[in-house]
């Protein structure tokens, strides 16, 4: 069998153990997912009712353009609408970005630990990823300043970073992209920007009042807690955009996504309290892990990597019996990464993590 030389060797992604498999293997009735960063409080309560109103046009193409959506994201992000692409999840997103402006012979440069998706879009194009080293969890802006070459195209920052959760902040990404060259584009990944509390987070979109290198991705999969309807974003200057329109699949965003996606924007107060919620779990478990004398890097997002000290293999097995489902095999072979979640959830995780270690 023939196919593109270019997608040899690409990894197929892996998602999280589902609840149902988890449930039917081991014969458990009630199972927590902590493994795929999705939002433990669900969405906005006002997004079951505004799904309603679509229930008699479910045989109508979706609108194309977006524009509803469109106009009340721009109203939120304070930005003109034609600086934003709407994609199916931000990995389309990513795709779209890779499909424009990547070739083979070009290069894209970007962290050795970081979202998956950006290594796989820039080889399905024919390009090289240029992987960097981390420091310490957290990009190394200055090092992956050294890894551009003339053939670079893409830069990818994703900030903060998934899956170690460590951001970069304001004065360092400034003076980073002071430095990278006209002909580079730089794509600040922020997923999980909602979550950020740390006020060194840089303000992105300023920044692209006088920086048209600058590409700003972010999600409703995550804080609005609409993973299953796929919506994603991208910021950028109005040409890009227009340049990204041309290879965009038409109808991209279905109705009911982006029904869900206006009405979560309307309902800030939800995204407050999950906000506030999240800080807290975070620092239940750090605290936790504290006392049990595991690492973990700084987490600024809604999840958690820790050095769980034993073989990560053992551990997702132990706290799979236990009912917990969290991600191994991303980072070193003791590296664990668990999303924050409820309280009550919170609680059975550290309480499995604590016999763990006695036991083990």
């Amino acid at each position: 069998m023939r196919v593109k030389a270019s997608i040899q060797g690409i990894e197929v992604y892996q998602p999280g153990k589902s609840l149902k498999d988890v449930k039917a293997e081991l014969g458990l009735e009630e199972v927590i997912k902590l493994s795929s960063n999705e939002n433990p409080y669900g969405c906005s309560p006002r997004v079951f009712p505004a799904l309603m109103e679509l229930k008699d046009q479910f045989h109508y193409y979706p609108d194309g353009a977006a524009q509803d959506l469109k106009a009340k994201l721009a109203e939120h992000l304070e930005v003109d609408e034609r600086r934003l692409i709407l994609g199916n999840g931000s990995d389309e997103v990513i795709q779209i970005i890779c499909r424009t402006i990547l070739e083979p012979g070009a290069e894209s440069v970007m962290a050795d630990l970081t979202f998956s998706r950006y290594e796989a879009g820039v080889m399905i194009e024919g390009a090289t990823p240029v992987k960097v080293p981390m420091k310490e969890g957290t990009h190394d802006l200055e090092a992956m300043l050294a890894a551009i070459t003339e053939k670079t195209r893409v830069v990818w920052v994703c900030n903060p970073n998934n899956p170690t959760g460590t951001m970069v902040g304001q004065e360092e990404l400034e003076r980073f992209l002071d430095q990278v060259p006209d002909h580079v584009f730089v794509v600040l990944d922020e997923a999980y920007y909602e979550y950020v509390t740390d006020p060194s987070y840089p303000d992105s979109l300023s920044l692209l009042d006088y920086n048209p290198q600058i590409i700003v991705l972010r999600t409703f999969s995550k804080i609005y807690g609409l993973a299953s309807f796929r919506v994603g974003y991208g910021i950028a200057h109005p040409d890009l955009i227009q340049e990204f329109e041309r290879v965009r699949e038409p109808f991209n965003v279905n109705s009911l996504a982006q029904q869900a996606a206006i009405a979560a924007l309307e309902d800030q107060e939800f995204i407050a309290y999950c906000r506030r919620q999240n800080r807290r779990g975070i620092e239940k478990i750090t605290s936790k892990l504290d006392e049990l004398g595991l690492k973990y890097f700084p987490a600024h997002g809604n999840f958690i990597m820790f050095d769980a000290q034993l073989p990560a293999d053992v551990v997702f097995q132990f706290l799979l019996r236990k009912g917990i489902i969290v991600r191994t095999r991303i980072g070193g072979p003791t590296y664990v990464r668990v999303t924050v979640g409820t309280d009550e959830q919170n609680e059975r995780l550290l309480e499995a993590l604590t016999e763990m270690k006695r036991g083990l």
